[in-house]
């Protein structure tokens, strides 16, 4: 695998190389760390490699890897232990390469942060605001997903209408597109999610359903702090079942 570098131009010459990013550099040395976990079949508890061998592996500075680690260490899937290096939390479930390439991990697992700010905010807002047609189609929304969960159909559609609804009843437009920008990478997130989580027992299905119970049943009753909490839990919840 090859990785871009920064190229700095002499005095008065323009800068018109292609430049990379620390972002992106971030994300192919975050790329490559899962490589090395799933590739070397670590185990959960086992020691990655120190940041400076990795650096010295990518070709890269110790400063992006550390900035991966950082960000795996996010999506829960390693861990750092003081003066004693990183390691192995959890391994990301083999059926993800099946919604997405694992060069995107790092970015559609990203929309996670992302989501924990503005979806909190925007159902704590929704149980503030929502009137009683929006609490219908949230409802609906609702039992739909719960009808898709329970069989054997998709429900990633489902899934992301209900989660709409509740940014509609905002009563605030601006969240719309910062939502719907969010999309191709939620949808595989939400493929994923239904996908891994009826391969294991059902009672998997039955918290994922349970989870979005508790999101409706804050905004129904204008609980504006246990909304946005049940969100931030549903989510958290999510990002962990993307793993065995």
């Amino acid at each position: 695998m090859s990785y871009e570098t920064r190229e700095v131009s002499a005095p008065g010459e323009p800068e018109d190389r292609p430049v990379a990013t620390e972002g992106r550099l971030a994300d192919r040395a975050y790329t490559a760390i899962v490589g090395i976990i799933t590739d070397d079949h670590l185990a959960v508890g086992d020691r990655l490699p120190s940041e400076t061998r990795l650096a010295a592996s990518f070709g890269m500075s110790r400063t992006i890897v550390r900035e991966a680690l950082a960000r795996l260490a996010s999506d829960g899937i390693t861990q750092t232990r003081l003066g004693a290096g990183s390691y192995v939390k959890r391994r990301p479930s083999e059926r993800l390469g099946s919604h997405m390439p694992m060069d995107a991990l790092a970015a559609t697992l990203g929309t996670y942060e992302v989501r924990f700010v503005l979806e909190a905010e925007t159902a704590r807002l929704a149980a503030q605001r929502r009137s009683t047609h929006q609490l219908e189609a949230i409802e609906q929304a609702l039992g739909a997903l719960r009808a898709a969960l329970l069989s054997n159909a998709p429900a990633h559609d489902e899934d992301w209408r209900l989660h709409r609804a509740i940014v509609e009843a905002t009563a605030n437009a601006a969240f719309l597109p910062v939502f719907d920008h969010l999309h191709d990478a939620v949808m595989r997130i939400l493929r994923a999610g239904v996908d891994i989580s009826r391969s294991r027992a059902s009672e998997v299905i039955g918290a994922m359903m349970e989870e979005h119970d508790a999101i409706v049943d804050a905004i129904r009753e204008q609980d504006a702090d246990g909304a946005a909490l049940a969100m931030r839990w549903h989510l958290s919840q999510g990002r962990k079942r993307l793993m065995p």
